[in-house]
């Protein structure tokens, strides 16, 4: 073992010879995620005690679901990824996405919106630290379709990616089981700034697909992109102008030599050098069938490597990409990736053995105080913020608490299973943000963060 490093130890990368052994199974085997004692904390908004914290630590609630924006319209539902995108002072402003189908129309402008018929998009928030309280919140991108994830970009804007691909005219799920029919194309990119609404414009070259998530290298400006498909494919694009995605560019797909398929991967710590093939068409995003996989069937015929469920998607520093397969590993509970793109290598870092351990990790973040922040998205009621140590350890952060008899805008149920999404931090590292899906609200989280590292 004196070969091994510290952190592939602590994160259970042992010899092949001896994972053959009982004892050897047994280290390759990770620890239960760290129970800090977790007690429920009163929203400092509501009064109501939404999630539970360690000792320490407040929050408050902004943005429910039905609260009214500055339009006059109400905040729409389903809240998921989610950055800073400008810091002036004490005024932080961030771009939420919302997850949405639908047939009740685009919201915001529809002067502006891609799709009329469409209800997906984003909202921006403009949060206080100093007085810990919500200033505005408005329509920021309308007329689009299930707005999962995206990412932030170097300069101050957002990415809204599309979890779709829908032509003109096709039918799509709607509000209360029926079908709602789209007068525009989707499955594309979107940018979104810090004011105002954009005006929808489709950024087609970074392709046309089931879009999660997207992380910029900032030194190259090199977007890197997360497909939420069985299977998937990760990939990158090359703008020919950086900083000014919709000048175009060429998208690629990740392939590993000798290593066609890594939904099953499970060595943590492993390493596998990386190249890229090309995708000659990226807006063909419809197959021969008719299914959704036209950009990724490209990637494959030309030796692109298998992933299952790619989601949460970020540039952490250093030239490194993080990036989840939600429903990867034996076990089906997850992985989380790293992509060097100085090195062209990619390691596995964590994978999920129990559920108890980690519950299908969906969005990611740079943890500031080290490491990596993950949003659970799994079946069991409680569902957590988890942060990944580079050792390998695992701290829970918050768990949702979420029960609601008369909560605001009448809410009502019990939302305890409900996914966390668009977690992120301010600049300094004091506050993390995160979504709560359903019933719908955005969460401000402090306090004494060097006492967890």
């Amino acid at each position: 073992m004196s070969r091994l490093d510290r952190r592939q130890f602590l994160a259970g990368a042992v010899p092949a010879a001896l994972l053959a052994t009982p004892w050897g199974r047994l280290l390759a085997q990770p620890a239960p995620a760290q129970a800090p004692p977790l007690q429920p904390v009163a929203d400092a908004n509501t009064g109501l005690p939404l999630i539970r914290l360690p000792e320490g630590f407040r929050y408050v609630s902004l943005s429910w679901t039905g609260d009214p924006m500055r339009s006059g319209e109400p905040t729409p539902d389903r809240p998921d990824g989610m950055a800073v995108v400008r810091s002036r002072g004490e005024q932080l402003t961030l771009v939420r996405n919302h997850e949405r189908v639908g047939d009740s129309g685009a919201f915001g402008d529809p002067a502006l919106a891609w799709d009329p018929a469409a209800t997906g998009g984003t909202t921006n928030l403009v949060f206080d630290t100093a007085r810990e309280t919500l200033v505005g919140a408005w329509p920021s991108l309308g007329g689009t379709l299930i707005n999962c994830a995206g990412g932030p970009t170097p300069w101050g804007s957002w990415l809204s990616c599309e979890e779709c691909v829908l032509d003109a005219g096709e039918n799509h799920r709607a509000a209360r089981g029926g079908l709602a029919r789209t007068t525009q194309s989707h499955g594309f990119v979107f940018e979104v700034g810090a004011d105002g609404q954009s005006r929808a414009e489709p950024i087609t070259d970074m392709g046309r697909f089931v879009h999660e998530a997207v992380a910029i290298e900032p030194a190259s400006g090199t977007a890197y992109l997360t497909e939420d498909a069985r299977p998937a494919g990760l990939y990158r694009f090359l703008p020919h102008q950086p900083g000014r995605l919709a000048a175009g560019g060429r998208l690629q797909q990740c392939a590993v030599p000798g290593q066609p398929d890594l939904r099953q991967a499970d060595t943590m710590g492993q390493r596998w050098d990386v190249r890229w093939v090309d995708i000659d068409h990226p807006a063909r995003g419809k197959d021969a069938s008719g299914g959704s996989k036209g950009v990724q069937q490209q990637g494959l015929a030309r030796g692109g490597t298998r992933f299952t469920r790619l989601e949460g998607c970020w540039h952490a520093g250093q030239g490194h990409i993080v990036f989840t397969a939600t429903d990867g590993g034996p076990a089906g509970l997850g992985q989380v990736w790293l992509l060097d793109t100085v090195s062209q290598t990619l390691e596995l870092l964590f994978v999920s053995p129990r559920r108890d351990v980690l519950d299908n990790p969906d969005n990611v973040t740079a943890n500031p105080h080290g490491g990596y922040l993950l949003c659970e998205d799994g079946r069991r009621s409680g569902q957590r913020l988890q942060w990944l140590h580079a050792d390998g350890r695992l701290t829970t952060l918050a768990a949702n608490n979420v029960q609601l008899d008369s909560g605001p805008n009448g809410l009502r149920g019990d939302f305890r299973g409900s996914e966390w999404a668009g977690a992120c931090f301010s600049p300094d590292g004091q506050w993390l943000f995160a979504n709560i899906q359903t019933p719908g609200v955005t969460l401000a989280i402090t306090g004494p963060w060097e006492e967890l590292a």
